[in-house]
């Protein structure tokens, strides 16, 4: 077997849209293509023994066990890579669960799509499952012991943590979307004006001061000493003879730790003597050069946990521990506390793996202990000298014992410090009981706590600590999200996109928009380029100046990725033509519509698909949409029109040389066509179509007509607005129109438009391009004939897999079909094509370049208007 692609989506996607995170992995079955699992010696038995929390998997079948049956009755191989994978990650702490198989056109060939939680992870699965399976089928068992290590690995590399994975949950079943940015770390909830940020449990509330004050441990100490909370003695040192001084004043025991550490590293507790002391200065000066030495405090350790002002919860932390039986050695004892189904490893579970560290080393070193020696029955060992859980500890939630006054004290050092989200730890003997009367002391504030303490708890009730934080970022009633209008199809989505966003600068938003040719915030373009796929969704959506979003949505970036966000709130298809067949996978036009409804299928309930009722393939999208559909016709008398607003749907029609909304069968006029300049005068027909489709977005958007029409007539199509679509430039003795055609559909498009130019003669300068269906090349060659008097044959660049003369072939082939004495001229370099054009075009004629590089068009064309000009300048003053 062999993988031939794979592919990662990130979000909505042709594969799936309720399970957006899946791996797309096109698998290559080669000998085994016809070969079923029963028919392989063996192997059902082997794969169970190799696999058996793989009983749990139900496949089709839906019981437990199911695909263990599948398995032994005979199924195909590509299934068993599939189950492997998921199965891999779920031993890994990764439980996803969702598969499917689909065979792909080749013979032989099939897709697997599996769900993942972390992409690395599920990359690994899936050539890791391919090894595992083929080793299976010649007889050997397979040690899957490292894949599993290597994946429990990615996964803490990867993995938010248990504080940063609470709070996205809680903001996702609040209906807050996130976005991760892995090079910062930082966590984006919520969608552009409205974003907030988090970090673990530190938020973009946090008052950097009050970091500060909390991460310098004397200053801390300080702020609460004046403020009459308790707090242990204690001295800052940065070496040994400070050290000695403060031991001096302090005595036995104590604690030695960093002044600006976290998370326990560095810190000595307890510590009884003069040597242990410098053993732990030093250990403590590999976090920070300035160590903290101060009074041991007798009694647990608890954690008080304040979110906005208000004490939420609070747990008792132990240390890894063990108790002895009289028989077994302390390294037995570890292992058998390991074997606790809540111990996993990292943040995998509600428990952490207890390992033998330095930490753990120098406990033994104190005790006179060593992994092999036996504890007396009933005698407990503390392994660590802190109670992080993250070595080990465990924690019981005592949230509801907590003494009124230690509330109070709690929220007091909170907003005294001045954090949003802080973590105060505390020793006492018993937290029930106000501080001062135990002799207890606060020992530490903390400015991004963890919370797994309080949401798995090893004993007591797991609170929901999440829910308070994004409480405090977005208060019941906030927005968090910004309106998204996504825009896709074969041709006109460019033009929509920026018609769109014209008329919602107009009405006074901030928006950020997406096109083939960059990104634009406020009208601004941020980065140059074909700007249609994920990432560039993800960039407007990231801005935290922009209030509405304006997305271009192509067919490659969701093949390639899948959407950046799981919901829009309308959805528009312009239509779907065979265009880019035979890429991707994608081979027939009815393929491709299923590619571009990935757009209306991710409209929210209460949004609006607004489709192309004139496009078979487009209307039938509206099948099974949870959301509202809109529709739009160039035919007022469609019968999918009148039957849609007969039962009280939105539309809008061309009609009687007008743009016009059907609500309700009421019919309210827009606009005369002939006065829409992007319809050239009612000319281009397929500008039409973009105008309703714009028209329809304003309106469910709550504009008002006047508002609409206004829009309508200011934006006007230029090389500026609209760069490559439509732009005309009358020079002094014809006509040029430049536009980034390159389809079938699109070509017909502008075909009709040039039919209806008044011009002695016509030339089109055409290129076919590489990557298209052979039939695709002819057909554009055709149609060029059937629109231009002369044509000039260019190539693009890049040739995208074929050779030039086949292109150049193919084209001539379609053009002599239509008409075999036409003129053709071949020049390869498209600046040189049009030049010749420009140069030897006679008087009225009408030149159309259908280009590839538009802005080098556009400055020839430009440059050569100037030249023009002042020739003929030149011509009447020396008249």
């Amino acid at each position: 077997m062999k993988i031939l692609e794979l592919r990662i989506m990130r979000g909505p996607n042709y594969w799936s849209i309720k399970h957006p995170k899946i791996i797309v992995v096109k698998l290559d079955l080669e000998n085994l293509q016809d070969v079923l699992t029963n028919e392989v010696h063996q192997f059902p038995e082997r794969l169970e023994k190799l696999f058996p929390g793989m009983y749990e998997h139900r496949s089709s079948a839906g019981v437990e066990g199911g695909f263990f049956r599948q398995v032994r009755e005979g199924t195909i191989f590509s299934k068993v890579v599939q189950h492997i994978a998921l199965e891999l990650q779920t031993m890994a702490g990764m439980n996803s669960g969702y598969g499917r198989r689909y065979p792909a056109r080749e013979a032989g060939v099939d897709y697997i799509i599996f769900s993942y939680q972390q992409e690395r992870a599920g990359e690994y699965a899936a050539h890791a499952a391919v090894r595992i399976t083929e080793a299976l089928i010649k007889g050997k068992r397979p040690s899957i012991v490292q894949d599993v290590a290597r994946l429990h690995q990615i996964r803490e590399d990867e993995y938010f943590g248990p504080s940063t994975e609470a709070i996205i949950t809680e903001a996702v079943s609040r209906n807050i979307p996130y976005i991760n940015n892995h090079r910062s770390g930082l966590i984006q909830l919520g969608y552009g004006i409205h974003q907030k940020h988090i970090q673990a449990a530190m938020t973009s509330n946090t008052s950097f001061f009050a970091v500060e004050n909390a991460g310098n441990k004397n200053v801390t100490k300080l702020i609460l000493e004046e403020a009459g909370i308790p707090v242990p003695q204690g001295s800052i040192v940065t070496n040994q003879e400070e050290l000695e001084d403060a031991l001096d004043k302090l005595g036995f025991p104590v604690v030695v730790k960093p002044l600006n550490g976290n998370q326990g590293k560095g810190a000595s507790i307890n510590v009884q003597c003069r040597k242990d002391c410098i053993r732990g200065l030093h250990e403590a000066q590999r976090f920070s050069k300035e160590v903290m030495v101060e009074q041991f405090i007798v009694g647990a350790d608890y954690r008080l946990l304040v979110i906005n002002g208000k004490f939420i919860a609070a747990a008792r932390r132990t240390p890894a521990m063990v108790k002895g039986d009289g028989v077994s050695t302390i390294q037995q004892l570890i292992k058998e506390v390991n074997k606790d189904p809540r111990r996993g490893i990292g943040h995998e579970k509600a428990l952490t793996h207890i390992k033998v560290d330095k930490d753990t080393r120098d406990v033994f070193r104190n005790k006179g202990l060593t992994l092999k020696s036996v504890l007396p029955a009933g005698e407990v060992l503390y392994l660590k000298t802190t109670a992080n859980l993250s070595t080990g500890g465990t924690a019981a939630d005592v949230t509801d014992v907590v003494h009124p006054y230690n509330v109070l004290m709690a929220e007091r050092i909170a907003g005294i410090i001045g954090l949003d989200v802080c973590g105060i730890d505390v020793m006492t003997t018993d937290i029930a009981i106000p501080l001062p009367e135990t002799r207890g002391a606060v020992i530490e504030v903390n400015a991004a706590p963890g919370l797994r303490m309080h949401i798995s708890p090893t004993e007591g009730l797991p609170r929901n600590v999440a829910e308070p934080i994004i409480n405090m970022l977005f208060p019941h009633g906030r927005p968090t999200r910004i309106p998204i209008v996504a825009i896709t199809g074969t041709n006109g989505k460019t033009t929509t996109s920026r018609l769109v966003a014209h008329m919602l600068k107009f009405k006074g938003y901030h928006v950020g928009y997406t096109t083939t040719d960059g990104i634009y915030i406020e009208d601004k373009r941020i980065i140059k380029g074909d700007t249609t796929g994920a990432f560039s969704s993800e960039f407007v959506l990231k801005d935290p100046t922009v209030n509405f979003a304006v997305l271009e949505c192509a067919r490659g970036g969701m093949l390639r990725s899948g959407l950046a966000f799981r919901q829009c709130d309308i959805g528009i298809v312009t239509n779907v033509s065979a265009d880019h067949l035979g890429l991707g996978d994608i081979h027939t036009v009815e393929e491709m519509a299923q590619v571009k409804a990935v757009i209306p299928r991710t409209v929210c309930a209460n949004g609006y698909a607004v489709l192309n009722a004139d496009d078979d393939l487009v209307y039938d999208m509206a099948t099974g949409l949870t959301c509202k559909v809109a529709l739009f016709s160039l035919d007022e008398e469609n019968p999918r029109i009148l039957k849609h607003i007969s039962k009280g749907g939105l539309a809008a029609v061309y009609e009687n040389g007008y743009i016009s909304i059907f609500k309700n069968t009421y019919k309210i006029r827009v606009d005369r066509v002939a006065d829409i300049p992007l319809t050239f005068g009612g000319r281009a027909k397929f500008n039409i179509q973009n105008v309703l489709a714009a028209t329809l977005a304003g309106y469910i958007n709550h504009f008002e007509i006047a508002e609409i029409r206004t829009a309508l007539r200011t934006f006007i199509p230029s090389s500026e607005t609209t760069p490559g679509r439509m732009n005309l430039f009358q020079l002094p003795r014809y006509e040029v129109l430049i536009d980034y055609a390159h389809n079938i559909a699109s070509m017909e498009a502008i075909a009709d438009f040039v039919d209806n130019v008044h011009a002695t003669y016509k030339i089109g300068i055409v290129a076919g391009v590489g990557d298209r269906m052979a039939e695709d090349i002819i057909e554009v060659g055709r149609i060029a004939a059937e629109t231009f008097d002369e044509i000039i044959i260019r190539q693009d660049k890049d040739l995208r897999g074929r050779d030039a003369n086949e292109i150049n072939n193919l084209m001539k082939q379609g053009i002599l079909s239509a008409k075999p004495d036409m003129k053709i001229t071949e020049i390869q370099q498209e600046t040189r094509a049009l030049a010749h054009a420009l140069e030897y075009a006679p008087e009225g004629a009408f030149i159309a370049l259908f280009s590839e590089d538009i802005p080098e068009a556009l400055k020839m064309v430009e440059s050569f208007r100037i030249i023009e000009h002042r020739r003929i300048s030149s011509l009447e003053t020396g008249s």
